[in-house]
């Protein structure tokens, strides 16, 4: 689809004003580039991590601490690959050390080898090595 002549030199006539125009701006275009850039560099970067993933970003050394405040130095990983805070594990561990349920664990495992039970047996369950398997665990229990 052409252009009528008339339309089409009316911009050939206005490509000259077009570039005075644009040379005119080209100074003022370059120092709002400048300062754009110069606000990009002093921009402060956050040290804190936030969200989801800032324990591991924080355990990773991508940034210094979570917003709850714990550094690196406090976190550790589970043994289930989770990054947990060190001194909720610790308490967790000797929590569990002076439990019943380790001592009833342990209580099981010695009845266990004792009925030389391998495989799955339900504790206390419906069949003889069920029950036996009980008895056995509490009668350890209670000579500890």
């Amino acid at each position: 689809m052409a252009l009528p002549m008339k339309a089409m030199k009316s911009t050939k006539a206005m490509k000259p004003a077009m570039k005075a125009a644009m040379k005119a701006m080209k100074p003022a275009m370059k120092a709002a580039m400048k300062a754009v850039m110069k606000a990009k560099k002093a921009m402060k970067v956050s040290k804190i991590a936030k969200g989801k993933m800032a324990r591991a970003v924080v355990f990773r050394g991508g940034k210094e601490k979570t917003s709850g405040g714990m550094t690196k130095e406090k976190l550790v990983k589970s043994k289930t690959g989770k990054i947990v805070s060190k001194a909720a594990s610790a308490r967790s561990k000797k929590a569990y050390a002076s439990s019943p349920l380790k001592k009833w664990m342990e209580a099981m495992k010695q009845a266990r080898k004792q009925l030389n039970i391998k495989g799955f047996v339900a504790c206390g369950g419906k069949t003889a090595q069920g029950k036996a398997l009980y008895a056995k665990t509490k009668s350890i229990l209670s000579a500890k």
